[in-house]
Formats: structure tokens, C-alpha cells, sequence
């Protein structure tokens, strides 16, 4: 963790739930994200000598990879209850992190350990829940708690931003770094529909400063009856959204693709766009 800033997530109760949830069954949401890594993966025309997949659900990860035939050998890790990855420097060629990193109390120092892992021209492709992410349920929870309680505990983790997103993998030290979100709109039947989903996940409320209190019907009530007024459509079905950003970055590489420097440019843009050119006075 980076120095002198306290812990987000209680990263041992978060790892113990995700784990609890995953011996429940099948999980559609692993089977989705392994379909959207399996598709970008063909994306890439590569084939990688040594891989590491980190994630909740890494068997069913590591099945799409090899599935792809991106990588010769795979290696799939559990995700660690700490930041500490375990991974030792230039020790594979892809590193694939799937639904881990929203959940890491140092995502910079994280994104640093995997840039650390791979060698020259290694790939780097993550996913994490991120942006407008259970907005609706945030808003809710907000709510409820300035009415009842006079006051607000935090309950829905925050997200990070597609554009934060872009800059910590540069920072992090990755080159031709690019991330996007993928949007999705969720309709539920009711607001305990979708928090009891969200708990089925595992991914219930798992902050450091979270409140201890058990909920009481009055406050669940207050948040359920605000969700319903706000977020709900005319036949009744709630909305929520969910929004995964997939970030993908490369190990710095001589053959890679370069900017151009300042001044070495040897057609004008105005040339170039067949537009007359203006210059402006100082």
C-alpha cells in the first residue's frame, strides 16, 4: 500500500466471500467475463510463451486463455488477501487481472508489481468494475441514511474512473496504454432483488469504514422505497448499472511504435486537411 494512506477495503473479508460465493455454483458472471476476455484475446496477434492469470474465478479465466491459443503456458492465481501479488520480475510474457483490482486498497502499486512482471513487449489486459458502477444503489443507500440516521456510513465502494484508469497505467509505466468501458444496464425485479444478487457475488460491502450496525427494516425500507421512486420503470422493474473498464497496456519494447518528437513533423497540418492556414498574433 502506498505509504501513509489507510486501508479502503478489509481485503481478507472481501477475498473470504468472493471464495464462499464461488463454491455456490455456476456463475454467469465469470462465464461472461471469460467470453469477453476469449474475444479481445482474438483480437491479438501474438502468442505468448508464459501467462499468469489473476482473478476470482482464474480456472474459468485460464480455460478462455487457452482456448484463444494465446498462450503456450498458463499459470492461474487465486486472488491474495493482501496487495502483494507474489510475482517475481520479467517472469512472464501476458498478465491478465480480472475483476481483482477494483477491490485493491493500492491500485498504483499493484499496477506497478504487474508492470515489474513482465518482460520487454509483454502484454498487460485487466478488467474491473469502475465509473457509474451501482450508482443507483449508492444514491439510495445515501438517502435512506440522511433521513433515518441523520447521517452516512459508506456502503458502495467507489469507482474508479476510465480516465484515472488511462493515467495510473501510464504512471505504472506501461506504453501504448489504453483502457474503455464497457456499459451495461441491469433490470431487476426489485431493489432486494439486486442487493441479494450483489451479496450472492460475494460482493457485498466489504470498506474498512463500514458501518457495524445491522440494517434495520426502517433503513432498508427508506433505501428500497428511494431506489423504486427514482430508478424504477413503468412496469414496476428496477434499473442498475454496471460498467467494466478493460484496460490494456504493453511492457516498453524498442520495436514498439513511437512518438513522433515535437518539430520533426515534415507536412503541415493545415497542408494536410487542404485548409488555408491562420496564424494568430502574440
Amino acid at each position: 500500500m502506498t505509504a501513509g494512506l489507510s486501508p479502503l477495503f478489509d481485503r481478507a473479508l472481501y477475498v473470504t466471500r468472493v471464495r464462499r460465493a464461488r463454491r455456490s455454483g455456476p456463475d454467469i458472471l465469470a462465464e461472461t467475463m471469460a467470453a469477453e476476455l476469449e474475444s479481445r484475446l482474438a483480437l491479438v496477434k501474438r502468442t505468448f510463451a508464459e501467462a499468469r492469470a489473476i482473478s476470482p474465478f482464474a480456472d474459468r479465466l485460464a480455460a478462455a486463455v487457452r482456448t484463444s491459443g494465446r498462450a503456450q503456458h498458463l499459470t492461474s492465481y487465486d486472488i491474495p488477501d493482501t496487495d502483494d501479488l507474489g510475482l517475481a520480475p520479467d517472469s512472464c510474457d501476458a498478465l491478465f487481472s480480472i475483476l481483482d483490482l477494483h477491490a485493491v486498497n493500492d491500485v498504483p502499486g499493484q499496477l506497478a508489481q504487474m508492470r515489474r512482471a513482465l518482460r520487454p513487449d509483454g502484454l498487460f489486459l485487466a478488467a474491473l468494475f469502475a465509473g457509474e458502477t451501482l450508482t443507483e444503489l449508492r444514491q439510495s443507500w445515501l438517502a435512506a441514511e440522511t433521513e433515518i440516521l441523520a447521517g452516512a456510513s459508506p456502503r458502495v465502494a467507489p469507482m474508479i474512473g476510465v480516465r484515472e484508469l488511462g493515467a495510473l497505467l501510464q504512471r505504472a509505466g506501461f506504453a501504448l496504454a489504453v483502457a474503455d468501458l464497457d456499459r451495461t444496464m441491469v433490470r431487476y425485479r426489485d431493489a432486494l432483488a439486486l442487493i441479494h444478487e450483489i451479496g450472492s457475488l460475494g460482493m457485498g460491502n466489504c470498506l474498512v469504514a463500514r458501518s457495524r450496525r445491522p440494517v434495520s427494516k426502517r433503513l432498508l425500507g427508506a433505501a428500497v422505497a428511494h431506489y423504486h421512486k427514482h430508478f424504477a420503470d413503468p412496469d414496476g422493474r428496477i434499473r442498475a448499472t454496471f460498467e467494466v473498464a478493460w484496460a490494456t497496456g504493453w511492457s516498453p519494447h524498442q520495436s514498439q511504435q513511437q512518438p513522433m518528437k515535437p518539430g520533426s513533423a515534415k507536412v503541415r497540418l493545415a497542408d494536410a486537411l487542404k485548409v488555408p492556414e491562420i496564424k494568430l498574433k502574440p
